[in-house]
């Protein structure tokens, strides 16, 4: 697959510069869907995060016909069994709720769980389609939730003001764009498409 241009797939302006970031290096013009004026939003409704990456990518590219890249994330809390998953926008009571409305609720199902307990990981399963070709990758990221905010909400990515990754003592709102790329589930699934790209192009 070579890229000549890239949309990436979202509305939210904290993850389009994460994501933006890693692919500063391919020197292409790199759009979100608010710089298209794509206004139509995707409804996550697969089973699993790749079913959502998959077809979140091809969607959009029939919108906007640029090589597409699309990701679908979640939490996966140990004692909560693996919840919220692959339904971490719209879990429990807290559907379609606000950023604070989501916190709330994992906050409040984790009330009785001690902090050594409250392990957890980042899923995110990133695909990227041209109309022809289709690239995935997955990424994990362990680490723990947190009994309070630890920062301000970062709007649309409420988990990451609570999540502490593995072996920090800031959750992901507090770390750079830089330290964040090099740890997290979104930036490890997006650097796998990244090297099979370049593989593909040597």
């Amino acid at each position: 697959m070579k890229l000549e241009k890239l949309l990436i797939a979202t509305h939210n302006s904290g993850k389009f510069a994460e994501l933006k970031k890693l692919f500063e290096t391919f020197g292409i013009p790199i759009y979100s869907l608010n710089d298209l004026k794509i206004s139509e939003e995707f409804e996550e409704v697969g089973r699993t995060f790749e079913d959502n990456a998959v077809a979140k990518a091809k969607f959009y590219f029939e919108l906007a016909k640029i090589p597409t890249l699309a990701d679908d994330s979640g939490l996966a809390v140990d004692a909560l069994h693996g919840e919220p998953g692959v339904h971490s926008r719209r879990w429990g009571n807290a559907q379609r709720g606000s950023d604070q409305d989501i916190l709330d609720w994992l906050l409040k199902s984790l009330q009785k769980v001690p902090v050594e307990k409250r392990n957890c990981q980042f899923i995110t399963v990133a695909a990227l389609f041209d109309g022809e070709e289709l690239i995935t990758a997955e990424g994990t990221c362990r680490g723990r939730i947190g009994t309070e905010l630890a920062c301000p909400i970062e709007p649309g990515l409420p988990y990451s003001s609570i999540f502490y990754p593995l072996g920090h003592d800031k959750v992901f709102s507090q770390l750079s764009i830089e330290e964040k790329n090099k740890i997290s589930h979104r930036g490890q699934a997006v650097n796998k498409i990244i090297k099979k790209l370049q593989y593909e192009s040597e």
